[in-house]
Order: C-alpha cells, then structure tokens, then sequence
C-alpha cells in the first residue's frame, strides 16, 4: 500500500488584496507557517502564476518551485477550475461566467472557448515542466439547465450535449497525455459531470481516454446525498486528486436538495470548514490508502460560517491527524507460520 501526501491547501480562497495573502511568497509563507506542506496553484490569478511562461520556460519552472522550496512547500497540482468551466458554457450562462476570462471575450463564445482551449493545453505543459502528474480542472456544462426533465427533454439532447462536451475536452486530454499528466475533474453540480453517472456517460463518449479522471471531493456528494464511500470503490482507478471538503446536509419539512433559492447559511446543504460537517473523513481516508492513493489531500476551504482563517488554521492539523501511515506487514505476522505446500498438505489432511 501507498501513503497519502499532505497536509495541503487549494489557494483560491485565501487570495485577497491585502498581506500575505496578495502574493505567492506571501500565501505560501502563510500556509507553511500553519502546518501545509503543498500548496494547489489557482492558475486564473497572474499573482500566483504566469501559465504561458511556466508552459513554454523550464527555466521559469525551476526557478518557480526553487522559490516554494525554500519557503517550505511544494505544488500539489495547477488548477484551472475557471478555465475549464468556459470550454462548454450554455448561452443561458454566458453573461454570469463572463468573468471567468478576459472581458473583451464576453459575448463571444467561439472565442471564450478557443481562449479556454488554449489555457488548459498551457497547463498541460506547464504541469510537466514543473514535475507535476495531476492536474484539477471543472468540465464546463452545455445540459445543466435541463438536469430536471421538465419540460419533458427532447430524445437524444443528453447525448448531444455529451457528445459535444467530449469533442471539445479530446484535444485537451490529449495534450496532458503528451505531457504525462492525468486531468481530474472535480464533479460538482452546475457541471455536466457531477456524479458518477455522468462521468461514465462522459468517459464513454471521450473512449475511455486514460488522462480523464476524478478530483474526489465528498462535499458535493453530501449536497446531493450520494454514498460517497461507496463512490471510491467504484472510482478509484480514475481518482487522480483529492480535495478534502466538509459538508452537511440537514433537510426540513421546507426544504430539501434544490435549497429553495436560499443564501448559504440557510440552505439545507451547505458547506462547511473541516470538523464541522457530516463527512466522514476517517473511513474516506482508510479507503484511500486501502487502494493505494498516493496523491495529495488537498484542503478546499469554503464555510458560509466560520472565517477562512480559522478554517485554514484547523485544516492542517485535521487533514494530518487523519492521514494513515500505511503498514508494511500484516498484523498477524508475529505468528509467523510461513507458507509450505507439503504443510499446507498435512493440514488439510491431504
């Protein structure tokens, strides 16, 4: 068996306009200092990274992870969840993800995916320059808006949309083969993969392409009350990342999984910081190492309650405390009755 890498931390969170948490010395320096000892790089965010140069300077790269070394942490994976969410967005979405690339590309979706292309094949080489195997990303979304079937969908519009979605992510996937890195997307609603019924319809359509894979993360599980643990003994082969996420899900006789249009604080699902939620961590990590994961555990902070830096705090020493140094021998050796056939005849009575 393998051991699980951590504790880390996904930084998108944590960026802000003011010290440490406006720069990557800064943040970096921050979250050593608490106990983190990789760091997932939010590649959206020139302040955290240059993507361009890091795909095409291997130098930059060096000098990149050189600079982390010292400060005590390394990279875990590039993300590029905002990247990722413009390869396929729906025309009913299109202004409220405008943000999420350049704002002279707003209303133009041709150009918005062609710009979203060329950044995942970017962290696909960056990825490798930097000496990473994983990479997280979303997969963008073309049926969310008719996850409901009613009005009753047309035949065929699923598939569709797979169909296409599939098309759009082949020439990415290909490109992180070329350089050696596995693509985990992390399956979260508002994406079209968001569960595992819609991973194999979209790993299907994409013929089982070996770099499309998973970003476990047990809180959106919770939010749509899927077994979770179950989930890993299905999945495990194609669990590539792993971001460690509380949730809870507490349902009234006024509302239940679709929230009811409600804020965070008051929806019957919502996220929550480590500890506080219903997930069961200690049974997710024993089937982690149970099946040889050896990526990292990677702390997404998102909590409508408690402040980001208490979260952060209590993440460390939570994510450490779970983590399971695998053994190198059973339990039992100590009998040490060895294997022999003529004994094991002898027993049977043979």
């Amino acid at each position: 068996m393998k051991n699980i890498k951590g504790p880390a931390i996904f930084l998108a969170q944590f960026l802000g306009d003011t010290e440490p948490f406006n720069s990557l010395e800064g943040i970096a320096g921050y979250m050593q200092n608490l106990g983190y000892k990789g760091i997932q790089i939010p590649t959206w965010d020139p302040r955290m990274i240059d993507l361009k140069t890091a795909a095409e300077s291997k130098t930059y790269c060096d000098e990149y992870k050189g600079k982390l070394a010292e400060i005590g942490v390394e990279i875990t994976e590039l993300s590029t969840h905002l990247q990722g969410q413009l390869v396929a967005v729906h025309p009913a979405y299109a202004p409220m993800f405008a943000g999420f690339g350049p704002a002279e590309l707003a209303d133009k979706p041709a150009e918005q995916q062609a710009w979203a292309t060329q950044q995942l094949i970017w962290a696909a080489k960056a990825s490798q320059n930097l000496g990473l195997t994983s990479h997280v990303t979303f997969t963008g979304a073309l049926n969310w808006p008719f996850i409901y079937p009613w009005p009753q969908r047309p035949a065929g519009l699923v598939e569709t949309g797979f169909t296409e979605l599939a098309k759009r992510w082949t020439p990415i996937l290909n490109a992180f083969d070329e350089a050696g890195v596995n693509v985990g997307y992390e399956l979260h609603p508002g994406e079209d993969v968001h569960d595992g019924v819609t991973f194999e319809l979209f790993l299907d359509k994409l013929n089982n392409h070996p770099r499309a894979g998973i970003n476990y993360d047990p809180s959106h599980f919770v939010l749509q009350q899927l077994d979770y643990l179950q989930f890993i003994d299905f999945y495990h082969e194609r669990i590539f990342a792993f971001h460690v996420k509380d949730a809870e899900f507490n349902p009234t006789g006024k509302q239940g999984v679709y929230g009811g249009f409600q804020g965070w604080v008051e929806r019957a699902g919502r996220f929550r910081s480590l500890g506080d939620g219903q997930v069961d961590f200690s049974s997710i990590f024993s089937k982690m190492a149970q099946y040889d994961y050896d990526g990292w555990a990677v702390l997404e902070w998102e909590c409508a309650i408690k402040h980001p830096e208490q979260g952060a705090a209590e993440g460390a020493p939570f994510i450490a405390n779970h983590m399971i140094r695998v053994t190198e021998r059973a339990f039992d050796d100590f009998a040490n009755v060895g294997a022999d056939e003529a004994f094991n005849r002898k027993v049977l009575g043979l």
